[in-house]
């Protein structure tokens, strides 16, 4: 969550509490609540007006932002028949203590919130579901794992593994990092811990001391005590994610055992949500209420008899469904990389086998293709239905290497996670990082962004080969007939610490034992 996201909800919703939080159908109010140590947790309750039991639902805010963030989502919930009980994580703006960063103190309040519910609303013991955005998705899932009495959660725009987040195919994530570390010291108090690690991942050090940081914050580190406890999950996110990308997601709910449902849609970190923070109808809250309303308040909104994986195709505002997460590709399509040429320095994407081939660029400096600014670039994309572009003529072939298929005569529909397979040699450092790119490229060379990966070679040794064996993270993206796969793969992206050591070279290449292609999942 960064903090400019922080700034403009914050602003919207000072608005709505100005305007009156409550309707003649409920009651609110602004709370304490006091946690075992001492700490005191703001938060705010509604409350249906009529007398009675009702489900509750515990709302936990995102990273950087206080309890009214819910509030035009909480008092819709309230009008419903819930108890909602909003509350600002510890750490954060005026609750106690030190940002925990959803480790043990933090799942800890999320049962002292639940125990304080049941003692002070009209909640119902065998009806608590858990629910956020970013931060509070976090703490929702993992609080899942450690109190049985959560029976059902919408986890939205979510991780389920932090280390994947802050550091996936070993490359440090910096912009999101950075939004992270900045917005924490501007809204909260840090933990000296979480000072530390932050220290630690920056300066590149104590890499493993930042992963077991992260690892006791992971959803997917309790998986089998969720799986005991069998609550109703739902998750969403978006496809172009900067901070917690898809494919973390994919893998969870495949391991889920209870009720599950996945969804993806275009854009970027919290942005498929922000609408529905402010009050407006959109998708993600819609699930989330049909999704409670199926599994707290009893009522059959059909959301369990459909099929369980809903992917928003990118540029269109349709659905695809499936019912499992194997089954939203049907085929691949192999394209193995040729020899650059000469003529035009560049390679062809083809279906057809290789005979073997290296070629060397300079790494250590930046191209066109990029993956954009943290939150921007993807989040237009959800509101425009406009992906990055690059233009891929002006991709500077010393700094790159580039491939492309021939002009499609049919439309590729991908669907899921592509995979690269790649010989990598570093020249003359060891440590490296190469960063891939799939574009849709029309007529003119534009490339539109389908996905892109970055990987660091950390114990990479210079001269010696390496195959890297990496998926792209997933989407739904249909590349037209008339236009062509374009891959690029550079060694620097802003969005990233890691890169490949300036005045250093990087070859890649391909042998009939060890060929480097790319292969795309289809529907």
């Amino acid at each position: 969550m960064s903090w400019l996201r922080a700034i403009a909800v914050s602003a919207v919703l000072s608005l709505c509490v100005v305007a009156g939080p409550a309707s003649a159908a409920s009651s609110f109010r602004v709370v304490d609540i006091t946690t075992r140590d001492g700490v005191t947790l703001k938060g705010n309750v509604f409350t249906p007006d009529t007398p009675g039991r009702y489900p509750a639902i515990i709302f936990i805010t995102s990273w950087a932002l206080p309890s009214i963030e819910y509030l035009a989502q909480a008092q819709q919930f309230a009008e419903a028949g819930y108890v909602v009980v909003s509350y600002t994580p510890r750490g954060f703006y005026t609750s106690g203590g030190a940002i925990d960063t959803a480790g043990p103190k933090d799942i800890g309040d999320v049962t002292e919130v639940i125990d304080w519910a049941l003692a002070n609303t009209p909640a119902d013991p065998a009806r608590i579901g858990a629910a956020g955005v970013s931060y509070g998705a976090g703490i929702s899932l993992i609080g899942a794992a450690f109190d049985s009495r959560i029976r059902a959660v919408a986890a939205l725009s979510c991780w389920t593994d932090l280390t994947y987040s802050l550091f996936g195919n070993q490359t440090r994530h910096l912009q999101s990092a950075g939004l992270l570390w900045l917005s924490a010291e501007l809204t909260g108090k840090p933990s000296a811990e979480l000072r530390q690690a932050l220290s630690d991942f920056f300066a590149n050090q104590n890499l493993d001391g930042v992963i077991s940081y992260a690892r006791v914050r992971s959803a997917a580190t309790y998986l089998e005590r969720i799986n005991a406890s069998r609550p109703a999950i739902l998750l969403a996110n978006a496809y172009g994610d900067t901070f917690f990308g898809p494919n973390q997601l994919s893998d969870f709910f495949t391991r889920l055992s209870g009720p599950r449902r996945l969804e993806l849609r275009p854009g970027d970190h919290a942005i498929p949500e922000l609408t529905g923070i402010l009050g407006i109808p959109n998708d993600a809250w819609t699930s989330t209420r049909r999704w409670f309303d199926q599994y707290l308040r009893g009522v059959n909104t059909g959301i369990a008899s459909e099929n369980p994986v809903q992917l928003q195709i990118r540029g269109e505002g349709s659905y695809e469904s499936f019912p499992s997460w194997s089954a939203v590709s049907t085929s691949t399509a192999r394209y193995n990389l040729s020899d650059v040429h000469w003529w035009s320095n560049e390679g062809d994407l083809a279906a057809g086998s290789q005979a073997s081939w290296s070629s060397t660029i300079f790494a250590g400096d930046d191209t066109v293709a990029n993956g954009g600014v943290v939150l921007l670039t993807n989040g237009v994309e959800a509101i425009t239905g406009e992906p990055p572009t690059a233009w891929i003529p002006a991709v500077d072939r010393a700094n790159a290497a580039v491939w492309q298929s021939e002009w499609l005569t049919s439309p590729r529909r991908v669907r899921g996670a592509p995979h690269l397979r790649l010989t990598v040699t570093p020249g003359s450092s060891g440590q490296t990082t190469v960063i891939a790119y799939l574009f849709d490229t029309d007529w003119s060379g534009t490339g539109s962004l389908v996905t892109h990966v970055a990987v660091t070679l950390r114990d990479a040794v210079a001269g010696q080969p390496r195959v890297l064996d990496v998926d792209f993270p997933a989407t739904a993206y249909d590349v037209p007939n008339g236009h062509r796969l374009s891959l690029v793969i550079d060694t620097v992206d802003p969005l990233y610490a890691d890169k490949a050591p300036a005045f250093s070279t990087v070859k890649f290449s391909s042998t009939s034992s060890s060929p480097s292609y790319v292969s795309l999942p289809l529907k």
